[in-house]
């Protein structure tokens, strides 16, 4: 991935966006909201071991809570700790384009359910309340084939947690 378009061992957006959509070019909420994530460093690139810790929360043997909190940072568009309904639509919008599907408005008021209180957002404890009530809302949140890289590589330690 690191090599596919620039060849210095750093994945840039464009690269990761290749490898997420097999297309560098259209622009992707979703692509970008990732590659943010897993942009540790907040440098506009990602180098291996940002990639190894970011891609971490995707095992599965990740602890859930990590895994809830990665997707609400996922959805939380504007990084303000709540989860609003429009950054939700646009989130999920972003999602059903590269799959050509169309958004009913009940995908999301099942979502919105999440908002136990009414004011309109979602915050952590709501989040994490809705994630333990819809187990489903992780589903993706696991790539079984990472358990093969901690059974081929034992010493391969899975840490969330990001250094400088």
């Amino acid at each position: 991935m690191s090599f596919s378009i620039i060849k210095d061992g750093l994945i840039h957006k464009e690269e990761f966006q290749l490898a997420l959509f097999r297309n560098s070019k259209k622009a992707n909420l979703f692509a970008d909201r990732v590659f943010d994530l897993f942009d540790l460093k907040r440098n506009g690139v990602i180098d291996f071991e940002e990639f190894v810790q970011s891609l971490s929360v995707f095992h599965p043997k990740t602890p859930t809570s990590e895994k809830t909190a990665f997707a609400f940072k996922l959805y939380d568009l504007r990084g303000t700790g709540y989860i609003e309904k429009e950054e939700l639509r646009e989130m999920v919008l972003a999602l059903l384009d590269e799959s050509d599907l169309c958004l009913s408005d009940s995908t999301i008021e099942t979502f919105s359910q999440a908002d136990s209180n009414g004011d309109g957002k979602i915050d952590r404890e709501e989040w994490e309340e809705f994630v333990k009530k819809n187990p489903a809302a992780l589903r993706n949140m696991s790539l079984p084939y990472l358990q093969d890289i901690t059974l081929a590589f034992p010493s391969f330690i899975m840490s969330s947690e990001a250094s400088d």
